[in-house]
């Protein structure tokens, strides 16, 4: 066998697909029980539409066949990207060092099929067995028009997300940690399934300068050499070493639970006074940690840095003007309030404020400079100059200075102005308390890395967002979501629209007590619908 694989037995299914239903009776074949021909035949290479049934089944027989026997070059050229496919299938019997490789499809629906592999991972001596669940789509070949696997990466494993990603066993690129949050609680992915990604980073990072030695792993070795290695199975224990981070397991328990409410959802909890982290949680179905890296518009819970823009530029107070017409215009662009929100021509910035109003601060636009936004949320706020260092990856914002729609655009959080929830409760923490503290997940001791610096804002600006936050909690459009939680609380609510999506973003960030958190629901609707009470759960414990 050219790449190490022991021929193994797939378990296939004959008969015809009934309407979809699936597939008929099962018989086990080995992996040399195939015609060793090409997927297709006579005129299907003339053929348009979905593959049929019986094309579903010969497809996937034939590709599972020649995966479970080791022939990497034959099973890609049942593929839809033979050049993507053959490496990685390649890497599954030679770099992975797996063997007795068995094949078990599952009932197919329509042309998708599930599947379950059973493989044996042996190195250096050591052997233990492997299982885990996929599923392949079979489509039309746009120029051949044979039925052909949908190459994805995730076929070979559904951890596999990277096109140029490869499976490998041996030494782990970095020893193991044993992670603890401030209290020594020890955190763990199977417990709190949000920080794997998170734990590989620190891992990655950390590993060696906590003292731990490599085990031997079979791993994702991920294309983009800024993502770690994805451990999958353990052959051989390392040492441990321990990383004490800020993270607070019973905010971390409640950050996962809220966010398993409402799919594609994001929530960042730090301690205001210090900016330590005490939770990040992402329930998303590509695992991407949107909590620190996404890069999306904030909605109006921006109106917190736009407040105090218009404070520190002497434009206006919280007892001052702020009326809120019905629209603004701004060169060319018309901007409106959520529908049923009524005008108030008389209405206060802590009014405006707290019912949302978008039109208040578009009308401000052409008081300020190009780069009046800008400079308060970099020179304040600390946000965009690309130079956090939380302790793994992350985005701190961006507000640039713009002109045209897009310089009233970002008053209102949409426009050119891009945030997550990391950044968002970093705002938060700072407008309550005037101090801005860079977020970490582990402590600056650690390593005395240089956190980044910003000014900060006054005590008669902090008083009012205060304030404009505080009436926004308790009797504006954050009310409902903090309904219940007591002593010293404040909110903003935000839904952000995005080109393409049929409902827009709800963003919602608040605090209470020492806490500040803030979370983000794709097409979650508004900020008091999804994000509200993720962020509403997660205070309620850590305030």
């Amino acid at each position: 066998m050219r790449t190490g694989v022991k021929a193994g037995i797939v378990t296939v299914v004959l008969g015809t697909m009934v309407g979809g239903a699936g597939y008929g009776a099962y018989n086990i074949f080995s992996a040399l029980d195939r015609d060793g021909g090409s997927a297709s035949s006579g005129t299907a290479a003339t053929r348009t539409g979905p593959p049929g049934a019986g094309e579903v089944e010969e497809t996937t027989r034939k590709f599972f066949a020649a995966w479970a026997e080791g022939q990497p070059a034959e099973a890609a050229s049942y593929t839809n990207n033979a050049v993507k496919a053959e490496p990685l299938l390649a890497s599954f019997g030679r770099e992975a060092h797996l063997t007795d490789v068995k094949i078990t499809p599952g009932r197919a629906s329509g042309t998708t099929v599930p599947f379950t592999v059973k493989a044996t991972v042996s190195y250096g001596g050591s052997s233990k067995p492997l299982s885990y669940g996929s599923r392949l789509t079979v489509v039309r070949g746009l120029t051949t028009g044979r039925a052909l696997v949908d190459w994805q990466p995730s076929v070979v494993h559904p951890q596999l997300t990277g096109m140029d990603d490869t499976l490998v066993t041996g030494e782990a690129s970095a020893p193991p940690v044993e992670a603890v949050d401030r209290d020594g609680v020890i955190l763990t992915k199977e417990k709190y399934p949000s920080l794997g990604p998170i734990l590989d980073e620190l891992r990655a990072k950390y590993g060696e300068q906590a003292g731990g030695r490599p085990g031997i792993e079979l791993s994702i070795h991920h294309a983009d050499a800024s993502t770690p290695d994805t451990s999958l199975l353990t052959l051989s224990q390392g040492k441990a070493g321990k990383l004490r981070t800020t993270l607070s397991a019973p905010v971390q328990a409640a950050a996962e639970k809220a966010v398993r409410n409402y799919a594609e959802s994001s929530v960042v909890a730090v301690k205001a006074s210090t900016g330590e982290v005490l939770a990040v949680a992402n329930h998303r179905a590509d695992a991407f940690n949107a909590a620190f890296l996404g890069k999306v518009a904030p909605g109006s819970t921006m109106k917190i840095i736009s407040a105090a823009t218009l404070i520190d530029n002497g434009l206006t107070t919280a007892n001052g003007p702020a009326p809120c017409p019905p629209d603004a215009l701004w060169e060319g662009q018309t901007f409106h309030n959520l529908t049923g929100m009524a005008p108030n021509e008389k209405a206060t910035l802590s009014e405006s404020f707290a019912r949302s109003c978008n039109t208040a601060f578009i009308k401000f636009t052409d008081d300020l400079k190009t780069d009046s936004l800008n400079r308060e949320a970099t020179e304040r706020f600390g946000l965009g100059q690309d130079d956090w260092q939380t302790g793994i990856p992350s985005f701190d914002g961006s507000v640039p200075a713009v002109e045209g729609p897009d310089k009233a655009a970002g008053l209102i959080g949409q426009g050119q102005v891009q945030m997550n929830p990391l950044n968002m409760a970093s705002v938060t923490a700072t407008a309550m308390t005037g101090t801005f503290h860079q977020p970490v997940i582990v402590p600056r001791s650690l390593d005395d890395r240089e956190l980044a610096q910003a000014r900060g804002l006054s005590p008669d600006t902090v008083r009012q967002l205060r304030a404009m936050m505080n009436r926004t909690a308790t009797s504006g459009t954050a009310a409902r979501a903090m309904a219940g939680l007591s002593g010293r609380i404040g909110a903003k609510t935000g839904s952000a629209e995005v080109d393409g999506q049929a409902k827009s973003d709800s963003w919602f960030t608040g605090y209470r007590g020492d806490v500040a958190a803030a979370a983000m629901t794709q097409e979650g609707g508004h900020g008091g619908d999804a994000a509200g009470p993720i962020v509403a759960s997660v205070l309620r414990v850590g305030g």
